[in-house]
């Protein structure tokens, strides 16, 4: 059975480099910080292949297998990139705003 959403973002959160086609997923890869290479020839998230966090590899095998390559060295460097995506606050931002 699929993942529910909690169990995913703990999986996601637990691995080393996550491979997908799914948009939704590589957001939230990038948010917690793990590499991801996108399975298609485009994203939505163009945020996350901005900052290093995600690759675009296309389906063809040898480029899948530099992209995961390349993001087990970012993994294993230990180096982050800062969350495109925000802080994490918006909830707070928005309540201070309607105050």
């Amino acid at each position: 059975e699929p993942f529910s959403y909690i169990e995913m973002l703990w999986v996601i959160d637990n691995s080393k480099v996550v491979m997908s086609d799914s948009g939704g997923l590589q957001e939230e890869a990038c948010i917690l910080g793990t590499p991801c290479v996108t399975l298609r020839d485009n994203t939505e998230r163009p945020e996350a292949v901005d900052v290093g966090a995600n690759i675009i590899a296309g389906v063809e095998v040898d480029e899948v297998y530099s992209a995961f390559q390349e993001q087990i060295k970012l993994a294993n460097s230990g180096e982050k990139w800062i969350n495109p995506f925000g802080d994490g606050r918006a909830a707070e931002k928005i309540a201070k705003a309607i105050e």
